[in-house]
């Protein structure tokens, strides 16, 4: 189906056996896993080193990739320009005392982002 491995794959649960599935799964050569999740406890991935010779990468992602460090100043510029429209991810406005609903529609998948006004 995928001729050889999917050139990205992308694991968000921060679950090491899923990983290590994520990093076998892309194409030999040019294969990349990016790793978006992270456990609440340190685990280890269980890699053998000859699994790392065929061409596959294993990369963390941090804001996509933005380069919090050098990039933050524009990017911070452009929002407040309105050149980057964050208005446009949020979902719901909601007054403080509804924080529980809040969060309730973020973990039911309902909402981007809420935004709660004091």
């Amino acid at each position: 189906m995928t001729e050889g491995g999917v050139h990205y794959s992308f694991e968000c649960a921060g679950n090491m056996e899923v990983l290590r599935e994520a990093f076998l799964c892309t194409h030999d050569g040019w294969g990349m896993a990016i790793v978006l999740g992270i456990h609440p406890t340190p685990r280890l991935l269980s890699l053998h080193p000859m699994e790392l010779f065929d061409g596959r990468r294993i990369v963390a992602s941090v804001f996509g990739d933005f380069k919090g460090k050098s990039q933050l100043p524009l990017f911070a510029k452009q929002c407040m320009a309105g050149v980057v429209k964050l208005d446009e991810f949020i979902t719901h406005r909601l007054p403080f005392e509804k924080i529980n609903e809040a969060i309730q529609l973020l973990l039911d998948g309902k909402s981007l982002r809420c935004l709660l006004h004091l």
